[in-house]
């Protein structure tokens, strides 16, 4: 066997193998610790494929006989490793070179292996045992075609390499740049025999190779699993207080969602039915009393794990604050008959629709708004309680009264008036003009009896004069209004000294009806005199003058 065009490029790539462990080796040991960073890039993958092509180049003999094996320059390797974490798993190996110058191997291996995953590519290490079955080499007579036949042996792999992330299809797909393994085989064929050929079949070969492989790698699964599904709720509206009638609305945010797969969506309440099959659902409130309620959301993309999450949201229902109302009366004191105004101010907090009614102890009352009509006809004198009444459309309630005043009507009071009495002449004398004679007597009879007959009403006595002729005195005009005083003077003697009425109870005046008389008049309690043209007669300047006869004299004490 003396073609090994591969031998020295699989000793180098051998020795790059090694090398690329040590720096898997080192850069595992020196992987981020806690609190830092680690290196971004794709998840690594949970299994991965290897298929692609192999070279074997074969170092050894079977000894007796000292036939060596040659390389086998085609072939076909396929692996398979399944990796328990991000750094370790175990891979199962199958080489298939059956097409050798002079011999050809099937094997398969099963072992741990290593990696080291860098931003866009991998390193790799594995040691393996398996079992090999190998055929050949051709016997020592160059000119017969015997060979060693296909036996099993024992085979252990030591090697490493590196691949290469594709990006395409979610990095689906890697390429093995390389791989180089030395592998190590063990085989026993046999006692060594003498052929007839002359050369010599059988005995044992421990043989020694490189191999070199490259091809298509597939990834499969994540060592890191995919982030749990999350998701949050909220009341989204209203967004100030709600009350009974209101439709609440709840969104539901989730996260980590795989775009690919389907993602269903289910809400429960403790308040009743929910609306809503997707993210947002609705709960309606017009049923609720008032509380607080839970709704909680349910968001799934699988059954596994992960793959679900729950969210629950709170609203709290407010009860309608029932309305309020004021009550007043325009004008609140009315005389009976007369209509008062009823005004009522209804305020409602949540500005809900309001009716008025209105009720009173007496009277009628029309009206339905915010203002009525209270009627006091045939109504008695006193107080009438109004009550003005409000209610919203939900039922709720308010009342507030107030109070008018009906007052009795005014009724004039009939006038006391002063009654004229009868009149005094006083021409007849001519010379005395101020005289009360006899005939004065009877009508001056009548006054005293008035009088009487109404102890607590006063008099009045007027004098009167006719204008004085100039040939009687010069001072015409100031003699007329002493014949008028006198006159008023002198009948008020008559009466009190002859008939016995009370001087306090009689006034004089003086008047102006151009005529010779006094005027009496009877001033009942509580009526007041007209004293319009009248002057009142200054008593302690006029004297009364007795009333005598005509010739009799007076005497006078010397």
């Amino acid at each position: 066997m003396s073609h090994r065009p591969f031998r020295s490029i699989g000793r180098f790539l051998l020795a790059a193998c090694a090398v690329s462990f040590g720096v898997a080796s080192l850069s595992a040991q020196t992987a981020p610790v806690a609190g830092t960073t680690a290196p971004s890039g794709p998840n690594p993958s949970r299994v991965d494929i290897f298929m692609g092509y192999s070279y074997f180049g074969a170092h050894g003999q079977v000894k007796p006989a000292g036939i060596p094996f040659s390389s086998v320059d085609e072939g076909a390797i396929l692996s398979g490793a399944y990796y328990f974490n991000k750094y370790a798993g175990f891979e199962v190996n199958g080489m298939f070179n059956p097409n050798g110058q002079n011999d050809g191997l099937f094997a398969g291996y099963a072992g741990p292996i290593f990696r080291a995953p860098m931003q866009n590519f991998t390193l790799f290490a594995h040691g393996l045992v398996g079992g090999v079955r190998i055929g050949g080499p051709n016997s020592d007579v160059p000119a017969t075609d015997e060979h060693e036949p296909y036996t099993w042996g024992a085979g252990l792999v030591a090697g490493g390499g590196m691949d290469y992330d594709l990006p395409w299809f979610n990095h689906r797909f890697g390429l093995r740049v390389f791989e180089a393994d030395y592998r190590y085989t063990h085989v026993d064929y046999g006692p060594a025999t003498t052929i007839p050929t002359g050369g010599v079949l059988g005995g044992r070969a421990n043989l020694g190779a490189a191999e070199l492989s490259s091809g298509i790698l597939l990834h499969f699964g994540h060592i890191i699993p995919p982030p749990p599904i999350t998701y949050a709720c909220a009341v989204t509206a209203p967004t100030g207080t709600i009350y009974p009638g209101d439709v609440v609305t709840i969104t539901g945010t989730p996260g980590a969602v795989d775009p690919k797969k389907t993602v269903t969506y289910s809400w429960t309440s403790d308040s009743g039915p929910v609306s809503g099959t997707s993210s947002v659902a609705s709960v309606d409130t017009k049923t609720l009393a008032a509380g607080t309620y839970t709704v909680k959301g349910h968001v799934s993309e699988g059954m596994k794990p992960g793959q679900f999450a729950d969210c629950s949201a709170q609203f709290t229902v407010t009860a309608f604050e029932p309305p309020t109302v004021g009550c007043s009366a325009n004008p609140s004191t009315v005389n009976v008959g007369d209509p008062s105004t009823i005004t009522a101010a209804g305020v409602s907090p949540q500005n809900r629709p309001l009716t008025y009614s209105y009720s009173a102890t007496a009277g009628s009352i029309s009206g339905n708004t915010s203002t009525a009509t209270l009627s006091t006809s045939g109504v008695a004198p006193g107080t009438i309680t109004v009550t003005c009444n409000t209610v919203d459309d939900k039922g709720q309630s308010a009342s507030q009264q107030t109070t008018v005043t009906v007052s009795a009507p005014v009724i004039a009071a009939a006038p006391i008036v002063t009654k004229q009495l009868c009149e005094i002449t006083f021409d007849r004398d001519k010379k005395r003009p101020t005289r009360v004679d006899n005939e004065a007597k009877a009508c001056l009879d009548d006054i005293a009896l008035s009088a009487q007959r109404d102890p607590q009403a006063k008099l009045a006595i007027t004098g009167n004069s006719a204008p004085v002729p100039e040939v009687h005195h010069k001072h015409h005009e100031d003699l007329a209004t002493k014949f008028a005083a006198e006159r008023a003077v002198n009948t008020k003697a008559y009466l009190v000294t002859e008939k016995g009425v009370d001087a306090s109870r009689i006034e004089v005046f003086t008047g102006s009806t151009g005529t010779n008389t006094a005027d009496t008049t009877i001033i009942p309690t509580g009526a007041t005199l007209d004293t319009t043209g009248l002057t009142p007669v200054d008593e302690t300047a006029v004297k009364a003058i007795p009333r005598k006869a005509l010739g009799e004299k007076h005497h006078h004490k010397k």
